[in-house]
């Protein structure tokens, strides 16, 4: 995709002020149906060249024997029986799938795609790994004693960040310094909410990187927005529109809260490495007796996984119980 099908959207959409905030600006770069990152026919995920990051399913299909395993035994405590449960997962790559190939206790095991409709019903395990860091995400700048929505503009063809008008919402900050930016994953909890609303009860497992409300307000001045283009983190979050991914960490707090509202209780958050030690400790175990003492690749894509230098921290579990 050229830059200049991208502008001719963007100026569309921005209308002759020429401006957008950066959650517009944001949902344009990724979700359009013409210019949008995430609705391009092209590999995204794996090692492969052209690619852009990697997740735990690039390890292959140990990330979903694990997933399977610990969602069987979370059901299995609350006395559910897995066959009766259908595994959902939600936003996984069009040839992707963590259950894919797999054979699985559930009752069914299917995708819900960018683009399908979010239907849910009956008892379920809704699975998600690293969709809700993809949603658009606003950025405010302190500035003056109060915050400012942060959004994009136009300059002879280039896209330029600008500041667009103060904003009083009771979810910011009272107070951060001067310069300080607060990134507001507000649609990735809205969407995690939507999920949660839909008439389906059983296990909700959402795994991604996140970071409390407090630590966002106080422990992230530069914000944590971030861009990734062939496996580089990029500074300028406006370069190559469309055709790099632009992330932000959630806010754990504000999707517990629309948790809590759509009816899950029990809410629970680990970081990846507790949450499949914890609940696929039996499984993990079996994998380490096979593999000895000596190298495999299923030891070190466990090792991946599980290590906290390597995904082990990096990423988190929330999950909750509904129904």
């Amino acid at each position: 995709m050229d830059t200049g099908s991208f502008m001719q959207v963007f100026r569309r959409e921005a209308g002759p002020g020429g401006r957008l905030s950066f959650e517009q600006f944001m949902r344009l770069a990724l979700f359009d149906p013409a210019v949008g990152y995430y609705t391009a026919q092209r590999a995204r995920v794996g090692k492969g060249r052209g690619t852009d990051f990697t997740t735990a399913t690039t390890v292959g299909p140990l990330f979903g024997e694990l997933v399977m395993s610990a969602a069987g035994k979370l059901l299995r405590s609350r006395g559910l029986v897995p066959g009766a449960h259908h595994f959902v997962e939600i936003g996984a790559e069009p040839d992707g799938g963590v259950l894919k190939g797999l054979p699985h206790p559930f009752a069914s095991a299917r995708t819900l795609r960018l683009g399908d409709a979010l239907e849910l019903a009956g008892p379920c395990i809704v699975f998600s790994n690293e969709l809700l860091d993809a949603q658009p995400c606003r950025s405010f700048l302190r500035k003056d004693g109060a915050w400012w929505e942060q959004g994009v503009e136009e300059h002879d063809g280039v896209l330029a960040p600008c500041t667009l008008y103060p904003v009083f919402e009771d979810w910011l900050p009272a107070e951060a310094p001067e310069g300080y930016v607060f990134d507001a994953p507000r649609e990735a909890a809205a969407l995690a909410g939507r999920l949660a609303g839909q008439a389906w009860s059983g296990l909700f497992i959402a795994m991604v990187y996140g970071r409390s409300w407090h630590e966002l307000a106080e422990g992230a001045p530069s914000g944590t927005l971030r861009a990734y283009h062939q496996h580089r983190q990029v500074k300028n979050l406006l370069e190559r529109p469309g055709e790099q991914d632009l992330t932000c960490h959630v806010c754990w707090d504000w999707i517990r809260e629309e948790l809590g509202r759509a009816g899950c209780a029990s809410t629970t958050l680990q970081s990846q490495e507790a949450f499949l030690v914890h609940h696929a400790g039996d499984f993990i175990g079996a994998q380490l007796a096979e593999a000895g003492g000596g190298f495999s690749p299923r030891k070190q894509a466990l090792m991946q996984l599980l290590h906290p230098a390597h995904m082990g921290q990096k990423f988190q579990a929330l999950w909750a119980w509904k129904g």
